[in-house]
């Protein structure tokens, strides 16, 4: 009898299913990133329910309009997806031409430069983190017009697409907020985004996050 006939009677194909049901480091740290956004999204809005009906009784009582602004934008690998934001402006923009809010912008309500300064005006994105649609933490995604024209012009632009957007992300946390007056200013965005993709890990995630409210204080290029 030879010695592989003296093994235990052990399906060929075992190690191989193992192999399969053994989640790779990848893998791994997707699901945990997933299980941070449901958890903390979910807190989130259970939390701040009060704040949130308040900023849709001001934003309802200013100005007539929306209180919910929902606007296209292009997440993980550019898909389409609709983002919502307390309404912060008089224009309604959601097509081929989107002008970026410059500082002292006539179009801003004043209740939305409260808003806006404050970073407010995105907690509805929460939902968005809710459904999967975003992170708490990625790229901040732009308007599909945006995108087009910068994706036209910036070599690593879409690089910014191979994660889900996020609510707030490294580029935001060094500054990189507001309008982009000059290619130049885009860029630096962009490489502080791609930079993000390539280092992205739970841990930077957390240390983003931990981040995000002193810079919301800072108020740098919140307009």
């Amino acid at each position: 009898m030879s010695i592989q006939d003296q093994t235990p009677d052990t399906p060929a194909f075992a190690l191989e299913d193992l192999r399969l049901w053994v989640p790779s480091q990848a893998a791994t740290g997707l699901d945990a990133k997933r299980l941070l956004d449901i958890a903390v999204s979910l807190a989130l809005i259970v939390l701040l329910l009060p704040v949130l009906a308040l900023i849709t009784l001001a934003v309802a009582l200013e100005s007539r309009g929306p209180v919910l602004f929902c606007q296209h934008r292009r997440g993980r690998h550019g898909r389409i997806f609709a983002m919502f934001k307390f309404r912060s402006m008089r224009a309604l923009e959601n097509g081929a031409e989107v002008v970026q809010a410059k500082e002292n912008d006539p179009r801003v309500t004043r209740a939305g430069r409260i808003l806006r300064t404050t970073s407010l005006d995105e907690l509805p994105q929460l939902f968005n983190v809710l459904t999967g649609e975003m992170s708490l933490v990625g790229p901040r995604p732009h308007a599909v017009a945006h995108d087009d024209f910068y994706g036209a012009r910036i070599a690593n632009y879409t690089l910014r697409q191979r994660v889900k957007p996020g609510m707030t992300g490294w580029a935001q946390v060094n500054g990189a907020r507001g309008e982009t007056p000059e290619l130049h200013h885009m860029q630096a965005r962009v490489d502080l985004d791609a930079w993000y993709v390539a280092h992205q890990s739970l841990l930077l995630d957390l240390k983003i996050l931990a981040m995000t409210p002193l810079e919301v204080l800072k108020q740098r290029n919140a307009h």
